[in-house]
């Protein structure tokens, strides 16, 4: 597996293991998905992505306003929730 892809597959894995512990510790889908909108935000104003796929995710970031940016946050907890890792 090249670097780049292992990242995002651990990247990816992480981000599963963060909303599999919301549930458990027993959030709503509501609150996982609001907190991922305000990590999202955290993370592109000041992280570099390390990838080409977290680039194209801070790109995507970046165009959107505030209800596309919470649609994203969504549609990223729910690939990673699903296994779709």
């Amino acid at each position: 597996m090249a670097e780049g892809e292992k990242g995002w597959q651990e990247w990816k894995n992480t981000l599963a293991t963060a909303v599999n512990i919301g549930n458990f510790v027993g959030m709503n889908e509501n609150t996982i998905e609001g907190l991922a909108y305000r990590i999202g935000n955290f993370l592109a104003a000041r992280v570099d992505p390390a990838n080409r796929e977290q680039r194209v995710l801070k790109e995507l970031w970046d165009a959107a306003n505030e209800d596309q940016r919470r649609v994203l946050a969504q549609v990223i907890t729910q690939m990673v929730s699903d296994g779709q890792k």
